[in-house]
């Protein structure tokens, strides 16, 4: 690996973070509501899952038990 000069590698890592695009405030808004909404219905379909499979094991259980 070469060895290289401090001063060169700031100018370099800010000539790369210059060509990063930033979101705007809008972009962060609207994906972080969306990361909210897939969250909750994440949420409520394993919700969902969680009774229907207790239902089913406690039906089962009721017969052999």
């Amino acid at each position: 690996m070469a060895t290289m000069n401090p001063i060169q590698f700031i100018q370099q890592v800010r000539a790369e973070v210059a060509k990063v695009v930033w979101p705007t405030r809008r972009e962060v808004l609207l994906t972080t509501v969306m990361v909210f909404i897939m969250a909750a219905l994440t949420a409520v379909f394993f919700a969902l899952v969680d009774l229907a499979i207790r239902g089913g094991l406690q039906a089962i259980l009721g017969v052999f038990g």
